[in-house]
């Protein structure tokens, strides 16, 4: 594919929730970029929902929070019924850069139908100590269960190849979502790469965030012992039996 079929394939997916202070300026920055965008409302109750009207993109909503996942699974859907080959996620809170969009376009033309994550760099200023922990545990449950090695499986800020994983039944629905999305596409044999992009980190008194330190990272680790299980019974195996042929 060309770079224009590259960018016209394309789409942006852009889940929010309660990012009132920062969504509208995600969009704008994005639009530069001549994308097709796809915002999804999941269930906010701040004034997003005003502000969205206010936006010259295309919008999907529901009344009630159903998480991350849910809302990626949702634009998915869109971005398909669409055609659109592949879909970049970005997140609302203002921590991604729209600058990087052309890396990820850039890394597809050269790796087609890779499944791309921007990793952050981790030194960056104000990022929280428990994030660089959290993402740490990740890589190595992600590299136990897959055998790829990657520095940042936590990052939202990705390039998806819709065509390759539109027949894949996700069943999670909030953050740990992201972290099945990653496994059980590489357990489909989609290559994954990472790409290095930069990331915003604002003062703690300023930042928003709607992680649960204890329900969600449990809900993670309960998903990282079936992906083990799983892993040993059905990847490992699989694998093997796959590259003997």
């Amino acid at each position: 594919m060309t770079s224009d079929e590259i960018k016209n394939g394309t789409c942006l997916i852009i889940p929010t929730y309660n990012n009132e202070k920062t969504v509208q300026q995600v969009v704008e920055e994005v639009k530069q970029y001549h994308l097709h965008v796809i915002l999804v409302n999941d269930g906010s109750t701040d004034r997003t929902h005003q502000l969205i009207k206010e936006m010259e993109v295309e919008w999907i909503e529901y009344p009630h929070n159903k998480g991350k996942g849910y809302a990626l699974k949702q634009g998915f859907k869109r971005a398909v019924a669409l055609g659109y080959r592949y879909a970049i996620t970005i997140d609302s809170d203002g921590q991604h850069y729209a600058s990087d969009i052309p890396k990820f376009l850039d890394a597809v033309a050269q790796h087609p139908d890779n499944l791309i994550v921007g990793s952050r760099f981790l030194n960056t200023e104000n990022m929280p100590s428990a994030n660089s922990f959290a993402n740490r545990f990740s890589n190595f449950w992600f590299q136990l269960q897959t055998r790829i090695p990657l520095p940042d499986t936590q990052s939202g800020y990705r390039l998806y190849p819709l065509h390759k994983i539109k027949n894949i039944h996700f069943f999670s629905n909030r953050y740990e979502a992201e972290l099945e999305m990653l496994v059980r596409s590489a357990w489909r044999f989609i290559p994954i790469m990472a790409i290095p992009i930069n990331v915003y980190y604002p003062p703690q008194e300023e930042r928003v965030t709607h992680f649960r330190p204890f329900f969600d990272f449990f809900r993670i680790s309960v998903l990282n012992t079936i992906f083990t299980i799983f892993a040993l019974i059905y990847f490992y195996p699989k694998k093997f039996l796959f590259y003997r042929r």
